[in-house]
């Protein structure tokens, strides 16, 4: 595991476009401690690449949609607007082999010489059956906090499901914490079905959040039952309200960097209505890993019954994308979300400096708002994501060029319906967030959104308008 300074620009949103929001120059490297105010656009003759490490959580999209429910307004520390759009379905081309596809598209603004850049990644699926045999080790938070319904219930109705879903050639291991961490069960292979039942079943809240013992016991449980040709993860489940031992993320990962070293990933499973969405962004982001966020049995059932077997395995390590845009062309440049993952652009081929985990059939997506110069023509961006080989660690690159004649003439009448989509989820999380969305209203987002609704007949952009106009009323 390789740490990564917390690094974000700190751009509040785009800047005022006419009648559509206009964008800021994205700095070219990450700053750390960067100062609470919205910086000077960069020149792309001074500044022309983009460069981050991929990301695949969606916790902040299924947090937001669980506090705006119950009529609440979502923290906007907590809002990251990457995690609203690759919560959504995209319909990139998977590669045949065990890489990427990258996909640009984009389409203009209303406005003059505004556009939208797309840059999605693709990486193909797999099936329970075809995926090599699993090592998970669960680390279960059961202290008082986890008492609320909907939380330690949760987790144990998701794990008994998750237990008999899982195929023989996996193991699983059992921790539970509060005060303290204890081993319920060490990896057991899952003939042993009946005994890992049995250890979930035990699981009963008691005492304070001593998140660190818990990590600290559940990676060494991981480090000694490690198995070469398996997936060998971590996964928390808690509601992050850590208040005993280390409760910075930083500290925790000290303790288990060494095991963490191992080629140990990690899944963080936020639960609670109050969620410490820092902490377990954070551990997961710097613990190789990803972040998930589930609040009724129905999203639990999806992640570890329909989602989980299927994505255990990996198919890139410290994956990173990055975007050369033509200064002839694009006059500035704002990547929108991803401040937790800039990279600074010499860090793209340096194969020590962390990246993402990604997995089977999982799309990214970024999108950036562009200001064109004056009748610009050609060439207009290049995106190449790079990657290492879960096994061997050796690097790959895809890539894929894009022209300004390729952009669809108007957003909002010419452009694909899920570019659409993704850039109505980015304009509302940075609603929520800073206030300003492409220079569009909650109203004007409501009204795309149910447009795109019924065009889609998608029931998650049917409940993206609905949480719009729960948005309106809770802002």
């Amino acid at each position: 595991m390789k740490k990564r300074s917390l690094a974000a620009i700190g751009l509040a949103a785009l800047l005022t476009l006419t009648a559509c929001g206009g964008p800021a120059g994205d700095a070219p490297a990450a700053q750390e401690n960067p100062a609470p105010m919205r910086p000077e656009l960069s020149e792309t003759t001074s500044a022309r690449i983009s460069t981050f490490a991929l990301d695949v959580d969606t916790a902040s999209y299924s947090y937001a949609r669980r506090t705006l429910r119950e009529g609440r307004r979502p923290e906007p520390g907590q809002i990251r607007p990457e995690e609203f759009v690759n919560s959504f379905r995209q319909d990139y081309a998977e590669p045949p082999d065990n890489g990427f596809t990258v996909h640009t598209d984009g389409a203009r603004l209303p406005g003059r010489d505004r556009a939208v850049l797309r840059v999605g990644l693709q990486t193909r699926g797999s099936t329970t059956q075809a995926r090599r045999p699993a090592n998970l080790t669960f680390v279960i938070d059961v202290s008082g906090s986890m008492a609320e319904p909907g939380r330690l219930d949760l987790v144990q109705q998701a794990l008994r499901t998750l237990l008999d879903q899982l195929t023989p050639g996996d193991q699983v291991a059992v921790v539970a914490f509060s005060d303290t961490a204890q081993l319920l069960a060490a990896m057991t292979p899952l003939a042993a079905r009946a005994d890992l039942h049995a250890a979930v079943d035990r699981l009963t809240v008691q005492g304070g959040t001593n998140l660190e013992s818990g990590l600290v016991l559940g990676y060494e449980e991981a480090s000694r039952a490690f198995r070469p040709a398996a997936t060998n993860r971590v996964i928390l489940l808690s509601d992050g309200l850590a208040n005993q031992g280390s409760t910075a993320w930083q500290g925790i990962l000290d303790r288990v960097g060494e095991s963490a070293a191992e080629e140990i990933t990690l899944l963080t499973v936020g639960v609670g209505r109050e969620y410490g969405d820092e902490l377990m962004e954070q551990l997961a982001d710097n613990g190789d890993g990803a972040a998930i966020y589930v609040s009724s049995p129905e999203e639990a059932e999806r992640a570890f019954v329909s989602r989980l077997p299927a994505t255990l395995e990996l198919r890139a390590r410290d994956a990173k994308a990055q975007v050369a845009f033509n200064p002839d062309v694009v006059e500035e440049h704002h990547l929108v979300g991803y401040e937790n993952r800039a990279l600074k652009a010499e860090e793209f081929r340096d194969d020590s400096a962390d990246g993402g985990e990604v997995g089977p059939g999982h799309s990214v997506t970024a999108l950036y708002a562009l200001k064109l110069r004056p009748g610009a023509e050609g060439h207009l961006a290049t995106a190449t994501v790079r990657w290492q080989d879960p096994d061997t660690r050796r690097p790959a690159e895809a890539a894929d060029s894009v022209d300004v004649g390729a952009l669809a003439g108007e957003l909002w009448s010419g452009a694909p319906l899920r570019l659409q989509v993704d850039v109505v989820a980015a304009a509302f999380a940075l609603q929520m967030r800073d206030g300003e969305a492409f220079g569009m209203d909650l109203p004007a987002l409501g009204e795309h959104a149910a447009r795109l609704a019924r065009s889609s007949e998608d029931p998650m952009v049917t409940e993206l308008a609905g949480l719009i106009g729960k948005a309106g009323e809770v802002l």
